[in-house]
């Protein structure tokens, strides 16, 4: 039977709406309340209140939806270990990645790493470090993110080979991976001595520490 007039679907109108896009979008918002939720627990310093179940009743959903989203109490983890990137990976990436000299783009790393790291994101790592000692996928998950963080000081000393290649004569061979991984031990050691209240100038050490090397490299 041919098709009405009524029943052809106009080719210019738009795609009719179905309910799975709103469905979706409520399960992302109750996932990101969660996760939300999660990182509260994990801040409050106290793992033995780290539950799914503690998680669900401060989200204030059914612990059976919590499971829905999470699987377990590791991947709740795992899920604050990505959710927490933008806050200190991905800035120190961008002031790396953007253009600039060497010495530019060093300041930059320095102006930023300089700034006072908030409450909540130094609760938030130690408290990961804590889960990455008991449990291997955490382990994992954290290293990787070091990795990549690490990765910033290596990319930012590549910038000062690249520039020396292409100076006079070549200029000096640098090392962009071990004077990259020198920095971010440094930093590394800082925060650790600022978390145990240590007054330190950390942008005047870390200022001085990659001129050094850019220096006698």
């Amino acid at each position: 039977m041919a098709a009405s007039a009524k029943d052809t679907p106009d080719p210019s109108a738009p795609p009719a709406r179905t309910g799975r896009p709103r469905a979706s979008a409520k399960g992302e918002q109750t996932r990101a309340r969660l996760i939300a939720a999660a990182r509260t627990l994990l801040a409050g310093g106290l793992a033995e209140r780290f539950t799914t179940r503690n998680v669900a009743a401060l989200c204030g959903v059914s612990h059976g939806m919590c499971h829905y989203h999470f699987q377990d109490r590791t991947d709740l983890v795992l899920a604050v270990v990505t959710d927490i990137r933008p806050e200190w990976i991905l800035p120190l990436e961008e002031a790396v990645r953007a253009p600039g000299s060497f010495a530019e783009r060093a300041e930059r790393a320095v102006e930023l790493l300089s700034r006072p790291e908030g409450a909540e994101l130094s609760h938030l790592h130690s408290a990961l470090h804590w889960h990455a000692l008991n449990d291997e996928r955490v382990r994992e998950s954290l290293e990787a993110e070091y990795r990549r963080w690490r990765r910033c000081f290596v990319d930012l000393f590549q910038v000062l080979a690249d520039e020396r290649a292409a100076g006079p004569a070549g200029g000096r061979a640098v090392d962009p991976l071990a004077l990259g991984e020198a920095v971010a031990a440094a930093v590394d050691g800082l925060a650790a001595a600022e978390s145990l209240g240590t007054e330190l100038d950390s942008g005047a050490v870390l200022r001085t520490l990659v001129r050094t090397l850019a220096a006698g490299a």
